[in-house]
């Protein structure tokens, strides 16, 4: 996969979390925004990858997680990210939020509306969400 081909699946990926929360299938909604999150972290990644370079090793090993600060470590965005959390309480409140997500949600079938609609949120305002701050370097 490429670069392009992550940030297609992260939008793609927000839109189904979207129809399932919609339609009242909530725990289904909640992972699917989160791996848009992790798509399009992976972008981000995939953005630092020069033609022709031969990848390290160690950098895309620990590319394959699925924990999203680890993958914020990976894309070398803990500065952005920290500077984002000190100067927009609103975004550090979405990141908060954010954060937390696992792959191990998609066995989670307890996922309360509220906690979908906030993660949901969290994940796509389009003002201070995780996403909308993602794209400015995927």
């Amino acid at each position: 996969m490429n670069r392009a081909d992550f940030q297609r699946l992260a939008e793609v990926r927000i839109r189904e979390a979207e129809i399932l929360l919609n339609s009242g299938y909530y725990a289904g909604a909640y992972y699917l925004a989160g791996y848009a999150v992790e798509c399009a972290l992976k972008a981000c990644i995939a953005k630092q990858v020069k033609q022709y370079d031969f990848p390290d090793k160690e950098a895309v090993n620990k590319s394959y997680t699925h924990n999203l600060s680890e993958l914020v470590n990976i894309a070398q965005l803990k500065d952005s990210l920290d500077n984002e959390l000190k100067s927009n309480r609103d975004f550090k409140i979405n990141w908060n939020s954010v954060k937390s997500w696992s792959e191990k949600a998609r066995y989670d079938t307890n996922i309360l509306e509220t906690k979908a609609r906030d993660f949901f949120s969290a994940t796509t305002d389009t003002s201070n969400g995780v996403l909308e701050w993602l794209k400015k370097y995927w």
